[in-house]
């Protein structure tokens, strides 16, 4: 967060060039900003703000949070997800009081988060983009900024582990009923392999998403 305070000035060639101090939290003002989506979340114990000599206040903190969104899992697992990151202060109305604005674009958000996210992990970072709006409230209109976060799931493993097995299982199934076999092994190749479907769809319904209007297609095959 980063605003302006034109009463916090000083001359730095007045106070031995000093440009910058660290002040508590609890010094000055700071804008009371909420996320509309959150569920529950944890912040850091940093509790200090830079105070810089022309009145620019900066203040940065980590905050782990957890957000509600909507997930559309037809296609998993090639799907891909957005969700809604919305910030807002409803303290504070955005005519006369409080402006919301992003300091940085899109483009340079995407590269600053690329830095901080791991890359192994099962989702795909793919695009980042914001709306500023203005949300209307007891007649009164707040700034929100929203940022659309899209993420890809990266397949790999359920390919691998699902979908294989399954599609080498019918496979066998098709080469058995069109083999040479006598009936007596085509029996117990076949019983074999419901064994292996079955395997399989205690493994399908423990991994699959159950947070969905549309279940996923793989599941009802």
């Amino acid at each position: 967060q980063e605003w302006e305070n034109t009463f916090a000035t000083w001359d730095p060639q007045d106070f031995c060039n000093i440009t910058k101090v660290v002040l508590p939290t609890e010094a000055y003002w700071s804008p009371p900003v909420f996320i509309l989506e959150k569920v529950n979340g944890q912040s850091s114990n940093l509790e200090y703000m830079d105070v810089m000599h022309n009145g620019i206040f900066n203040f940065t903190q980590a905050f782990q949070v957890t957000l509600t969104c909507s997930l559309l899992i037809f296609k998993f697992p090639f799907d891909t997800q957005t969700c809604n990151l919305s910030i807002a202060s409803f303290l504070y109305p955005a005519v006369t009081d409080l402006i919301m604005k992003t300091s940085l674009t899109p483009a340079e958000m995407m590269e600053n988060s690329h830095s901080f996210l791991l890359t192994d992990g099962e989702w795909k970072f793919t695009n980042l983009s914001i709306i500023e709006y203005m949300e209307e409230m007891n007649e009164e209109k707040f700034g929100v900024v929203t940022y659309m976060i899209s993420m890809e799931r990266r397949p790999n493993l359920y390919v691998l582990n699902l979908i294989l097995p399954t599609c080498g299982l019918y496979l066998l199934d098709m080469a058995v009923l069109f083999g040479p076999s006598s009936l007596e092994e085509k029996i117990g190749f076949q019983i074999s392999i419901i064994l292996g479907s079955s395997m399989l769809a205690v493994i399908l319904n423990d991994i699959l998403p159950t947070s969905s209007n549309k279940p996923p297609v793989i599941g009802n095959h």
